[in-house]
């Protein structure tokens, strides 16, 4: 099937249901319901429902299992376990996205080729970090492929959010902090100085925070807020919720409030005056263009595939510098501003 200006080689193809690797007979993160899905990660837009047997890293289990029907079989592999489907090795590697995100790598007939799903290449205690893989073929995501996407150190980012959190606290304002329920909301619960106040989450937050504290990952007391007596006096809590309720009457229980969004996005400007914020953080679990250019490069793909994001422009630039470079269409979303993503 032709992609761009090139063929793909047989062992991955794209059809109507997603990357079809024909030597297996498996699919990698398909968009449509299949017989056997191999899944990066539980974000909804690489974890569909409806397939008959799914295959995904141990430790993204309980999320894949959250997100998923109760009845959904799901088979785990380990981290750098290698396993033969249909002639067709295939080991599962840290992402570094959120919990239990993986890279896929696929071997057959010495040729190799990884499906990256999302990835990020700096340091996150939710999640196991980053691993280069040396493959052939490197399928990479462009959720944040140009220049203007650099980011900054974390510890300044919390240190941000803490003194915004201080600040509305002595304002008598409740602090609202928008983040995607998976991934990112625990990222950040588990980033922020939990001494300040007590941090309270939306439902859809909560319940994967429980999720993460069964697969062993540490987080600070959290609170459900949908239990908070009428009256209560919100002005010293951290609320932690999805974008989606950004506006709607869910807000109004709060009082008097300050709202910030934490994202890769808030690096644009004018971004937080779009979403009607007080306060934009840059924050984000996929990589920045750094990250993005130094997991290419510690790959050695001769050939790199690029996906949902800024596709043409970082297809463009390794083209400039030499690289077999190709856009591929798929229908990721990588990181958006509203709950679709997860």
């Amino acid at each position: 099937m032709e992609i761009g200006a090139i063929s793909l080689p047989p062992l991955l193809q794209v059809t109507a249901h997603g990357l079809f690797c024909a030597r297996g007979n498996f699919y990698v993160d398909p968009w449509n319901a299949v017989d056997r899905a191999l899944i990066t990660h539980a974000h909804s837009d690489h974890a569909r429902w409806g397939c008959r047997n799914y295959l995904t890293a141990a430790p993204g289990a309980g999320l894949l299992r959250a997100r998923l029907l109760p009845e959904a079989s799901i088979e785990t592999i380990e981290y750098g376990e290698s396993r033969n489907i249909d002639g067709v090795n295939v080991a599962f590697y840290p992402a570094g996205h959120v919990l239990g995100s993986a890279q896929i790598r696929l071997e057959s007939d010495g040729e190799v080729w990884v499906v990256s799903g999302d990835y990020k290449t700096t340091p996150d205690r939710t999640c196991a970090p980053f691993e280069a893989i040396r493959c052939h073929t490197f399928i990479t995501e462009s959720t944040f492929g140009l220049p203007i996407y650099r980011w900054v150190p974390q510890a300044e980012t919390f240190s941000e959010i803490n003194t915004w959190w201080r600040a509305n606290q002595e304002a008598g304002r409740a602090s609202v902090l928008f983040a995607y329920s998976l991934g990112k909301a625990q990222r950040l619960i588990a980033g922020v100085d939990a001494s300040i106040g007590p941090i309270y989450c939306h439902g859809a937050v909560q319940k994967l925070n429980e999720v993460y504290r069964a697969s062993g990952i540490e987080l600070p007391e959290t609170l459900y807020s949908g239990e908070s007596e009428s009256g209560f006096d919100w002005s010293k809590s951290l609320i932690v919720a999805p974008p989606s309720c950004n506006g709607t009457p869910w807000m109004r229980k709060f009082g008097d409030v300050s709202t910030a969004f934490a994202s890769g996005w808030m690096r644009l400007r004018g971004a937080r005056r779009r979403e009607s914020l007080d306060r934009g953080f840059v924050l984000s679990d996929h990589a920045d263009w750094t990250g993005l250019l130094s997991a290419i490069e510690a790959t050695g793909a001769e050939q790199v595939l690029v996906t949902h994001g800024y596709r043409a422009q970082l297809v463009r630039w390794l083209q400039e510098h030499g690289r077999n470079a190709c856009a591929l269409e798929t229908r990721y979303e990588g990181e958006t501003n509203t709950e679709a993503a997860e």
